[in-house]
């Protein structure tokens, strides 16, 4: 492992781990949302992470060419994919605008899939994870720094 590796890693869950908040931010932003230019009622978002296994991988700019030791490790952002396994939930209201009009659920209003609980949830846990790998990268920053001066004495 080079010496920017543990950088490197932790670079790649915060840029995956700012993606998640974005689209988070974004399911809360539509948790009213009945109407979409798709059709029918928002649908939630989420984020699909896989380990990097294989080239091409993140490289730090600054670590030269020759101690470049192959593959990153880390996250990637696979897709960010609707969720269409969970239901949407019916809100009986009878005069607004996108109420269903005839059937047995008649009067009956789709809403989003998106659970306020559920999304602050997964809020917290990206923000804490994003946390870890700054850390990362400050104790990393220090380690090196320790280094330089211990070289120096």
């Amino acid at each position: 492992m080079g010496i920017f590796s543990s950088i490197s890693i932790a670079a790649t869950g915060m840029s995956a781990e700012r993606l998640r908040h974005d689209v988070i931010s974004d399911n809360i932003a539509n948790v009213s949302t009945t109407r979409t230019a798709e059709g029918g009622p928002f649908r939630r978002s989420r984020v699909i992470l896989r380990p990097v296994t294989e080239g091409p991988y993140w490289r730090s700019p600054f670590l030269p060419g020759s101690l470049d030791n192959g593959k990153g490790r880390g996250v990637r952002v696979l897709e960010v994919q609707k969720d269409h396994a969970t239901e949407n939930k019916l809100v009986y209201d009878p005069s607004h605008p996108d109420a269903i009009k005839s059937g047995p659920r008649e009067g009956y209003v789709e809403m989003p899939n998106v659970d306020i609980v559920t999304e602050m949830v997964d809020l917290i846990a990206a923000s804490r994870a994003y946390e870890a790998n700054a850390a990362i990268v400050d104790g990393s920053k220090s380690m090196f720094q320790r280094a330089l001066e211990i070289g120096t004495r």
